[in-house]
């Protein structure tokens, strides 16, 4: 297993259930792909560099995973395609 780190970026607009509700579909994909998430931090809502899908701003959430190599490109393609995360970056920890 690897260390990861993945940030995604919510509406800043979105309530606490919609963060819950993106916060453990994150938990479940990485428990489903034989993964853990190590740890969970809500960075809060800041402000954009550019308009994203019509928002100024976004809600942060940071994890750091456990994962095997071979499950990161379905949890890339499971993110990319999940309704309400506007972006997110996935990349190995040094």
């Amino acid at each position: 297993m690897k260390k990861y780190e993945l940030t995604i970026v919510l509406d800043g607009k979105a309530t606490s259930a919609q963060k819950k509700a993106k916060t453990d579909f994150v938990e479940k994909l990485v428990k489903v792909s034989q993964g853990k998430v190590v740890t969970t931090s809500d960075w809060g809502v800041k402000d954009l560099a550019y308009k994203i899908e019509k928002t100024d701003t976004g809600s942060f959430t940071f994890f750091e995973l456990e994962l095997d190599p071979a499950s990161v490109t379905n949890i890339n393609e499971k993110l990319r395609l999940e309704d309400g995360i506007i972006r997110y970056l996935l990349v190995k920890a040094e």
